[in-house]
């Protein structure tokens, strides 16, 4: 049910402090971008957020599903309709530096980037994004941007972080709202300043891995390809995750 509060802050409260359109806070839902998509097809406009306290199937690359306990973290999906495909196809990649700036601020230490979507902090997971689009008549439609963040240590979680102890979720909102706004908003590829920003917190360049190909990562391109030297030459990887060749 919507109408939920968040850290005592109702829904309009939080519109007017974020600057939205639109915001619904819901105390449990399966997951935060399944009522985006319900939102995006009835026309919310650019800018409605979507918060929930807790996720029954948060929803991940690959199909992968979890659940979100409540007051763990920020489970959110905001709904942009850019209109740049190729800023579209960069989405991810430019929302991950993007959060990565604004989280730097309730951790100690710098939030790394591991290609596409997942943001680290030391050897654990601190945020995960997806992003959804959905396409009419040949044009973008709408994108649903949904990103988990870990603000207290999950139970029986291997290898995630978190945000620094005592950290306000609605300050963190305030940072994130403003970074996804901005990635939203950016039109074309990567520029060479992007480039040279994500190698700075690039958690693979030089290690090997064996997805999306066997190789060593060397960074990615304008287009937000993996770019992975492998036997036969250096190939591009535009789909899949990165697996390292230590992992199991």
């Amino acid at each position: 049910m919507a109408d939920a509060t968040y850290d005592g802050c109702g829904a309009e409260e939080l519109r007017a402090l974020l600057d939205l359109p639109h915001v619904v806070v819901y105390h449990s839902v399966t997951s935060t971008l399944d009522v985006a998509h319900v939102l995006g097809e009835g026309n919310a406009p650019s800018g409605s957020l979507v918060l929930a306290e807790r996720q029954t199937a948060g929803r991940g690359r690959g199909g992968h599903r979890w659940a979100s306990a409540a007051g763990t973290g920020i489970w959110m999906t905001m709904i942009e309709r850019p209109t740049d495909p190729a800023a579209v196809e960069v989405l991810a990649i430019r929302l991950g530096m993007q959060a990565a700036a604004a989280l730097d601020r309730f951790v100690d230490g710098m939030v790394r980037l591991k290609w596409p979507n997942d943001l680290y902090l030391g050897d654990g997971k601190l945020c995960g994004i997806l992003v959804e689009t959905r396409w009419r008549e040949q044009r973008i439609d709408w994108v649903a941007v949904g990103l988990g963040v870990n603000v207290r240590m999950p139970r029986d979680v291997p290898h995630a972080a978190a945000l620094r102890d005592g950290t306000s979720r609605v300050r963190v909102l305030e940072t994130l709202v403003r970074a996804v706004r901005s990635a939203a908003a950016a039109r074309g590829a990567l520029r060479e300043s992007e480039l040279a920003e994500f190698a700075a917190r690039d958690l693979a360049r030089g290690r090997r891995c064996r997805e999306p190909a066997p190789g060593v990562v060397q960074g990615i391109d304008a287009r937000g390809s993996l770019l992975v030297l492998t036997p036969v030459g250096e190939v591009a990887c535009r789909s899949g995750s990165l697996v390292f060749a230590e992992d199991a």
